[in-house]
């Protein structure tokens, strides 16, 4: 669907939205929000997801793309804030091939790294290991990006 009205069966364009307890919704901007990755790289794992159901930044309008740029830049200021991270990896997959697991809805990831989190077990396990639940990663950010937007 390459209109850009929401979509049914969508993770990014069915997801709670706040007060529910169980959102992954850390910010809610005008076109766009910031969401913890359901299954993150490492703790703090955000991505940018337009409002609207769009595959590719071709299919942004100027405001959504220029807000999805402002709530990177947001994402950046807040991860540093909250985590310290030694750097960040931000990146868009689009389309299958380059490795989008949601390829219909274009977003942004935004993972912190630290020196050495090369973790073995994402490649012999074929699992995550994070110190933190989701649920105190939401609780950690909210307040941070309330200040930012406020600011």
């Amino acid at each position: 669907m390459t209109g850009g009205h929401k979509k049914a069966g969508c993770v990014f364009c069915d997801a709670s939205r706040p007060p529910n307890p169980d959102s992954l919704i850390v910010h809610e901007g005008i076109t766009c929000y910031i969401i913890l990755n359901l299954y993150p790289y490492n703790n703090g794992h955000l991505m940018v997801v337009p409002h609207r159901h769009v595959p590719s930044l071709v299919g942004l309008t100027g405001e959504e793309l220029a807000e999805v740029a402002a709530l990177t830049q947001r994402a950046e200021a807040a991860l540093m804030e909250a985590y310290q991270p030694h750097g960040m990896n931000v990146g868009i997959n689009l389309g299958k091939a380059a490795g989008a697991g949601v390829e219909e809805h274009v977003h942004v990831h935004i993972v912190p790294r630290w020196n050495g989190d090369t973790n073995f077990m994402t490649t012999v396990g074929n699992m995550r290991v994070l110190p933190e639940e989701l649920g105190a990663t939401a609780a950690r950010l909210r307040p941070i990006f309330a200040r930012l937007a406020s600011t």
